[in-house]
């Protein structure tokens, strides 16, 4: 069994936020290809906010990067969902349906297409409050159980 991860769970792998210990504890993680921007953002954002220096921007992106793509040496970490036409479609929908941001939208859509594609991955790893909303009336069971 596999779990959708959003960029706000995927984040905690790397940063100590609240609710890292359930991300941490994931077995097989499928991601949207959207991450490859949003988790370096975040990353950066936190530095720019003074919670991470330079330093630690950096060497967490590179971990991240290396999860992402290989390091040459072990595989990816993640299972890569790219954003197809379908995808984007079925995004604007969930935009009106749910009244999601666009890019959580995205995710939502992509975590759909990989359920659809492997009926065991129906579990969603987010702390967005809103997607956490969306997707739970679309039927994912949600990592965590509840956010605080």
């Amino acid at each position: 069994m596999s779990t959708f991860a959003d960029s706000s769970a995927l984040v905690k792998l790397y940063a100590d936020e609240d609710g890292a210990d359930d991300v941490r504890g994931l077995g097989p993680v499928v991601v949207s290809k959207l991450c490859r921007v949003e988790v370096p953002a975040a990353l950066w954002q936190k530095q720019r906010m003074g919670e991470l220096d330079a330093t630690e921007a950096q060497a967490l992106t590179a971990e991240f990067e290396a999860d992402l793509f290989g390091d040459g040496v072990g595989p990816a970490r993640f299972v890569v969902v790219a954003t197809s036409a379908t995808v984007l479609d079925d995004a604007a929908r969930l935009c009106a349906v749910h009244g999601l941001r666009a890019y959580d939208a995205v995710q939502l859509a992509t975590a759909i297409a990989a359920w659809s594609a492997d009926p065991a991955s129906g579990t969603f790893a987010v702390f967005d409050r809103a997607l956490r909303r969306a997707a739970s009336a679309e039927g994912f069971m949600l990592v965590p159980a509840a956010v605080t």
